[in-house]
């Protein structure tokens, strides 16, 4: 009988504990599985990621300045050259025509000089006579005015003597007059003689451009042109040589979105790659953020131009770099992974967890018929700003413009779609702020903060991350965050220390699948 009680007991005992066990599996899987992650401590830095084209620093297009046919080519892709060096040359021979020709005419013009000074001189002999024959005429008048009042000639001599004088005096002025005319001629063809000077020596420099030359010291890495091709240097000179002074020092010039391109700086350090050498980094820095806007397909850009040593000469232009700068980072600082700043368990409510500090443990997350995810989104932002009656009858036109607004991107461009996305939040965002208070404005901008995940600067918003206490839903806790690299996410003040985990999203229990985390929000 003793061992027979002795095995009810240990059979009792035993299914007690199976049950025991049983009740409690029942109860572990009744709650929530989630994937965790550890808050950390080590350095963190915030880069900006875009692409960019390798160039040399100073590149040189050599055209030409005349026109003609191309008679020699000295150089070709690939070769070395000294500035002042013969590269090409045009024919010449039209040119030494045209020389020629100038120095004819130049001749003949200097001959023409000599002829008008010649001239001049035999006018100023004939003033000079003139001069002479009034000095003579003026005494005969002279002397018979004074035989007249003596009676020794009739007053006929002396008026003819006088209408004698009066005609030397107007020959006198006459020759005077040609003298200036030649006079005028001769410096006529003086400044001839500079004009034809002048084109002498426009021919002369038009002959010496058929020779081109290399401007500076380089190598050729374009040809545009082969021997026996003709040019035209119309309206602007012909692209003949393209010269890089020096591939030793590159830059690369990377296009950075209009979003980013406040956060670069010059002299920051940026690294980048090319396709052609996989595994290898380049190092440079900022040299300039050019002001120029590009605008394609509505899409802005600013070129900033990045330092690129190249000492061995791998690098070639016109390679894609993949360029990172670095805008700034923290040596060793607590950092949080950003989905756990995006995380929100089911039916969490941001009004009761401003105003408790923790989220309620059995709200029903909304129904998938009760208006979708936009239903969602519009019951989250009511509760978690408490708006009145007369705020959700101003905002339920705001969401539905915003679904029409986002319905249309479908039909537009990839490269359209991010940017006119970002303008009807943005145009969202500005719309709520309208009726809001100021408490609810600065809730709201918490909310927007929390919902990009991605804070851009030291103190620069505020984040909550849940954590699981034991026997208990998940936990709310409010953290400062600063500086993010895109995965994690500096934290600057809370009440986590490093090693503390933290939820990063929910996953299935029977595939291991990870769950939504809750809609995102697009405010």
């Amino acid at each position: 009988m003793k061992k027979i009680l002795s095995l009810i007991v240990v059979a009792a005992v035993l299914a007690a504990a199976a049950f025991g066990v049983y009740r409690y599996t029942l109860s572990k899987s009744d709650q929530p599985a989630y994937r965790l992650a550890k808050v950390e401590k080590g350095p963190i830095t915030a880069a900006v990621a875009a692409t960019g084209t390798l160039s040399p620093v100073v590149s040189v297009l050599v055209g030409s300045q005349v026109s003609g046919q191309i008679k020699e080519l000295l150089v070709d892709f690939n070769s070395p050259v000294k500035k002042d060096q013969v590269i090409a040359r045009i024919d010449p021979e039209s040119f030494d025509l045209r020389v020629r020709q100038a120095m004819a005419d130049l001749e003949a013009t200097r001959a023409t000089v000599l002829t008008q000074m010649a001239g001049v001189g035999a006018q100023r002999a004939e003033v000079s006579r003139s001069e002479v024959n009034l000095a003579d005429v003026k005494r005969d008048y002279e002397r018979k005015q004074t035989l007249v009042e003596k009676g020794f000639v009739s007053t006929a001599d002396r008026d003819k003597a006088q209408a004698v004088y009066n005609a030397a005096q107007e020959q006198l002025k006459t020759t005077h007059a040609q003298l200036a005319v030649a006079e005028a001629q001769a410096k006529n063809a003086a400044a001839v003689v500079k004009q034809r000077e002048a084109q002498l020596a426009q021919a002369r420099v038009d002959l010496d451009r058929t020779i081109i030359r290399a401007p500076v010291d380089g190598v050729v890495i374009k040809r545009s042109v082969e021997a026996g091709q003709t040019v035209a240097a119309s309206l602007q000179a012909p692209e003949l040589f393209q010269i890089a002074q020096s591939l030793r020092d590159m830059q690369v010039e990377a296009s950075i979105d209009e979003a980013d391109v406040g956060r670069v700086k010059v002299d920051q350090s940026a690294t980048f790659s090319v396709d052609s050498f996989p595994g290898r980094t380049f190092s440079g820095k900022v040299m300039q953020v050019r002001k120029a806007a590009l605008v394609v397909q509505n899409v802005v850009t600013y070129i900033v131009v990045i330092s690129a040593a190249n000492p061995d000469l791998q690098l070639l232009p016109g390679m894609t770099a993949n360029v990172r700068i670095t805008t700034d980072q923290r040596d060793s600082v607590l950092k949080l992974p950003n989905a756990a700043l995006r995380f929100r368990p089911a039916g969490f409510s941001e009004a009761g967890a401003a105003t408790s500090g923790a989220a309620p443990a059995a709200a029903p997350a909304p129904a998938p018929g009760g208006g979708g995810q936009g239903q969602q989104l519009r019951q989250r932002l009511v509760s978690a700003l408490s708006l009145d009656a007369d705020q959700q009858a101003k905002l339920d036109p705001v969401f539905s413009d915003l679904r029409q607004k986002l319905g249309a991107l479908r039909e537009m461009p990839e490269a359209e779609r991010a940017k006119a996305g970002e303008r009807a939040r943005t145009e969202m965002r500005a719309r709520i702020m309208e009726f809001l208070n100021p408490e609810q404005k600065q809730k709201y901008e918490e909310i927007i903060a929390e919902s990009a995940g991605r804070p851009g600067g030291a103190g620069s918003g505020r984040g909550r991350v849940f954590v699981l206490d034991a026997g208990g839903p998940p936990r709310a806790v409010s953290v400062r965050t600063g500086l993010s690299d895109g995965s994690m996410t500096e934290m600057i003040s809370g009440e986590l220390k490093e090693g503390d985990q933290i939820i990063v999203g929910a996953a299935q229990a029977a595939s291991g699948a990870s769950a939504p985390s809750g809609p995102r929000l697009p405010f």
